[in-house]
């Protein structure tokens, strides 16, 4: 927020979310439920590291985005059974004596995400993996990635990280624990685009929409690094290089390939990639 008295002082609040109604939206329109999710771990491998804190907050909102209630706050910590490393304590706040003797309410926590119609993480490809192996009573829901799924550059927004996106919205909040990522996304979402919509709206949106899980099957090594710069990721398990595009960028990518990988003289040890559809039941799950 720009101060009106020197417009040189931009003034940035505390997130301070508010249990209960929130005086938006029709309340004659369709509710549907929401949830953000979000975790603390041990780690940034999504197979063998465990979570230390998991933290979850429901919401309520119309077909035009706009969150009309908000639910309250719940977190857990669990002890991992191992020491944290300097660098998980350092990010995270957490120290080992935080977490002895604690645990996440499975039950609970399984009930608050299985009651949403739409689960919201804002790197779902990094917490759904891990939530899902830690809760495995969890049925499979819709996921949405409020990182990936919303056009930031669109909206007039740099980069996508939680803690500048916050920043550039007016806001600030103690980032890199689970509780207060939660809160940020949930603020964000109520976040008015320029033409009035929300980023709610977005989102709801983007998550109906189909997308592809691009597989680069029989690549040349040495078409590795491009791969790597265009956004495709190592698959150490199937030995292939991957990517996840929505319907609207399918044909650029199928472009892009057919020049940089597939054609004549790339060497390729196939005619094209692989391509399979995805939708918000199925997406950010462990690629295997």
């Amino acid at each position: 927020m720009i101060d009106p008295r020197n417009p040189d002082v931009r003034h940035l609040r505390r997130i301070d979310l508010k249990v209960g109604e929130t005086g938006l939206g029709d309340p004659d329109d369709p509710l549907f439920t929401g949830a953000v999710v979000d975790v603390e771990t041990t780690g940034l491998d999504t197979e063998n590291d465990q979570i230390i804190e998991l933290a979850v907050r429901r919401f309520k909102y119309g077909p035009t985005g706009h969150i009309v209630e908000i639910g309250k706050s719940w977190s857990w910590r669990e002890d991992p059974g191992v020491p944290l490393s300097d660098d998980v304590i350092r990010l995270t706040g957490i120290t080992n004596q935080d977490l002895v003797g604690r645990r996440i309410d499975d039950r609970l926590a399984t009930d608050i995400l299985t009651s949403a119609s739409l689960i919201i993480a804002h790197n779902a490809a990094f917490d759904r993996p891990l939530v899902e192996r830690r809760l495995p009573n969890l049925p499979q829901a819709r996921w949405a990635c409020s990182c990936k799924e919303i056009d930031w550059r669109a909206a007039g927004f740099e980069g996508r990280t939680l803690g500048w996106l916050c920043t550039q919205a007016g806001w600030f909040f103690d980032a890199h624990r689970a509780e207060g990522d939660v809160d940020a996304v949930i603020t964000l979402l109520c976040h008015e685009r320029t033409d009035g919509r929300t980023f709610m709206w977005e989102l709801d949106a983007s998550s109906s929409s189909d997308s592809w899980l691009i597989e680069a099957a029989g690549s040349a090594i040495s078409t590795k690094d491009a791969l790597r710069m265009r956004g495709y990721h190592w698959n150490p398990k199937t030995k292939v290089w991957w990517r996840e595009v929505f319907d609207r960028d399918l044909i650029a990518e199928q472009a892009w390939l057919a020049r940089e990988v597939y054609a004549p003289g790339k060497f390729a040890k196939a005619m094209g990639p692989r391509l399979t559809r995805l939708t918000a039941y199925d997406r950010y799950r462990q690629q295997t």
